[in-house]
């Protein structure tokens, strides 16, 4: 369920009031749960909206039966920074939060949709919408392989894992460029086909001495398989 919060999807394109926004919101979690008992709520465009008057709609809502708060990103406006404050902000000053999950939604329009949700992981978020490739609305969204590794490969600082078995990345990636014929480009992290690729003289004798002294992840632990020298 979602419905936009922001000041200028209220007058643009909804028309509507703050108080018109917030019982349009509630009345739709509530016909909601009548059908299903697990209820995600987005406040689109809520890294545009108010604070306050954002605190006020997930209160609201969560008292209605939502029990996944989806924080929405919805034109890529967000910093990492900024991002991180909302999160944070709404952990701090919404009384109901701790009885709905913090879910991230990013937009990829500044190349900050990776950076983004990782910031809101870390100011407490526990699930991040993400997809395959980054693909998305305009310039995509948070690409969930990126992520997936960000959390894995730095472990020691974020504190949090997936279930996800990364080997199935890189095949993930090619099946899905295959089926929707959106090429990945070559230096794309992760997946792409440079991403283990060395060049340089001096990193492929480091390489081939020790991958760690240039690669931060094992290939073979995305289903990469092979040794790129070019």
């Amino acid at each position: 369920v979602f419905l936009a919060t922001s000041a200028i999807h209220r007058e643009h394109k909804l028309k509507m009031d703050k108080q018109q926004i917030i019982e349009r919101a509630v009345a739709s979690v509530k016909q909601a749960k009548e059908f299903c008992d697990d209820i995600e709520f987005s406040p689109e465009d809520a890294a545009r909206t108010e604070l306050d008057f954002l605190c006020e709609v997930v209160e609201k809502t969560i008292d209605a039966g939502a029990t996944t708060i989806n924080i929405p990103d919805t034109v890529g406006y967000a910093t990492p920074n900024h991002y991180f404050k909302v999160i944070s902000h709404l952990k701090k000053n919404v009384p109901n939060i701790e009885k709905a999950i913090l879910s991230t939604h990013c937009h990829n329009d500044l190349g900050l949709a990776v950076a983004n949700s990782l910031a809101a992981i870390e100011a407490g978020a526990r699930q991040v919408e993400c997809t395959i490739n980054g693909l998305g609305e305009r310039a995509g969204n948070a690409a969930l392989e990126e992520v997936v590794m960000a959390l894995r490969t730095r472990a020691d600082f974020y504190g949090v894992h997936t279930k996800i078995n990364t080997q199935r990345l890189i095949p993930t990636s090619q099946l899905v460029s295959s089926v929707t014929g959106m090429k990945v480009q070559r230096n794309k992290a992760i997946v792409g086909q440079n991403a283990f690729a060395h060049e340089a003289g001096i990193h492929q004798h480091g390489v081939l001495q020790e991958r760690s002294t240039y690669e931060i992840m094992r290939p073979e632990d995305v289903g990469y398989t092979g040794q790129n020298l070019v």
